[in-house]
């Protein structure tokens, strides 16, 4: 018999105190026609049979579509190196580096992670990572408030909406005022935000490209933030920087963003881990740990927590945040694959994802009906528009085994007819014109 810690008894005196009947009532919230009731699987199989099983019916999850799907998790290249590092027991086992002197390699790896977001973004200080690109905005917010002790946030509507959620469920706890200043077009009016910018603002909060893929130079709202005293957040595609400006030549305080793209998988919806940087003067403010370079006693270099504000170990209202871990391992693997990538090969990457996105649109406009709606500059995501509902268009793109985009009707009003299309540097010539094909074949 397999050991079970808890007895009969046990579960229903826990199932009696939060009020179900048994343990299947726990997945409620799961549709009928998502669970399976059991495996059917016989009795006493040995492992080799048990394991034929499991992978017959592994084969059935679909895995040849080509995607087009992004909005902040995007299907780049992971090299079998990034898989080969990172899957070391002495890194992948590892605990929290409580103990400097039994953690060093941890304590290193981290400190190289954080001097590569240093380099990629520009900025003069990180700490070891967060959990995701929307809570590293959201932390980033109230980083800006403590170092302003002003209450009062704005946010571009070209942020990643379910950021956006996020950052006002964090501070809805606070007395802190969030304001969401709309766009049009698709991209920022900087004349509406600086209108807004004023002696009472902490930070205003935008993400650049934005989550539509369109690309501005924010330099002009920077400097007026900081003409009032106001600090600008900048939430980042860190591909992106390969060839855009960076957050440090823009002036930006405090930039954050999602590290998925760098040598993380899709993997359904993650995990993937967060980033949070900022200038030097600012650094006793940064949430989470901060890993630090020293000597010892006999000038031998180690590595050591030099910084871990955090409310397990000072003060609670003293503490920078509540997040009580981080995502080692995912950062690790972010730093595995910048360093094999290199400076020129983040460049060509960011390239690659540009030159192929701008292929597809003039492709794609070329047909008649369709429409690219973003009036500026786009990176590797684009908006498009078709005669036909989005609904209708993907799901008949499903067909050719293609995922086409995100359904922008999901999220925005008046978006009945538009997906927000990706390309990465891993989508070839033949899968774009398939697409086209796709399309024009549909109208």
């Amino acid at each position: 018999m397999p050991y079970t810690a808890h007895t009969k008894s046990d579960i229903k005196e826990m199932l009696d105190v939060i009020g179900l009947e048994n343990e299947k009532d726990l997945f409620n919230s799961v549709p009928a026609d998502l669970k399976v009731d059991h495996l059917h699987l016989e009795n006493g199989l040995d492992e080799f049979t048990t394991f034929s099983k499991f992978k017959k019916l592994s084969s059935k999850n679909v895995s040849n579509k080509t995607i087009f799907l992004g909005g902040g998790y995007y299907d780049h290249v992971v090299p079998s190196a990034v898989d080969a590092l990172a899957g070391r027991s002495e890194f992948y086992t590892a605990y929290t580096p409580y103990q400097a002197e039994a953690s060093q390699g941890t304590l290193q790896s981290l400190y190289e992670y954080q001097s590569l977001i240093c380099e990629l973004t520009g900025m003069d200080a990180s700490n070891a990572s967060m959990y995701d690109g929307a809570t590293a905005l959201a932390e980033s917010a109230l980083m800006a408030v403590r170092i302003t002790r002003k209450n009062k946030i704005l946010i571009d509507a070209g942020v990643n909406k379910t950021y956006i959620k996020i950052v006002k469920t964090y501070l809805s706890f606070r007395d802190i005022d969030v304001e969401v200043i709309d766009i049009e077009d698709f991209k920022t009016n900087f004349s509406k935000v600086e209108a807004k910018i004023d002696n009472t603002i902490a930070a205003y909060l935008f993400q650049n490209p934005n989550f539509f893929g369109s690309v501005q130079d924010f330099t002009s709202i920077v400097e007026k933030l900081h003409e009032n005293k106001a600090l600008a957040v900048m939430s980042a595609y860190p591909i992106s920087l390969g060839m855009i400006k960076d957050p440090g030549s823009l002036g930006v305080d405090i930039v954050c963003g999602d590290g998925q793209c760098l040598g993380n998988y899709l993997n359904f919806g993650g995990p993937t881990f967060g980033f949070i940087a900022t200038r030097q003067k600012d650094i006793r403010n940064l949430p989470g740990r901060m890993i630090g370079k020293t000597l010892d006693k006999n000038d031998n270099e180690l590595f050591v927590l030099t910084m871990q504000a955090r409310e397990q170990h000072i003060r609670r209202h003293r503490a920078t945040s509540n997040i009580c871990s981080n995502q080692n391992l995912l950062a690790l693997r972010s730093a595995i694959f910048l360093s094999l990538l290199g400076r020129e090969g983040l460049v060509n990457m960011a390239n690659l994802c540009h030159s192929k996105t701008q292929y597809l649109k003039t492709k794609l406009e070329e047909l008649k009906g369709v429409e690219v709606c973003n009036t500026s500059p786009t990176f590797n995501e684009f908006i498009l528009q078709t005669p036909l509902s989005a609904d209708k268009l993907l799901a008949k793109l499903h067909l050719f085994d293609i995922y086409a985009g995100i359904n922008l009707s999901k999220l925005y009003e008046n978006c009945e007819n538009k997906i927000l299309v990706s390309v990465t540097e891993k989508r070839t010539k033949e899968e774009l014109d398939e697409l086209v094909n796709a399309i024009g074949g549909l109208l």
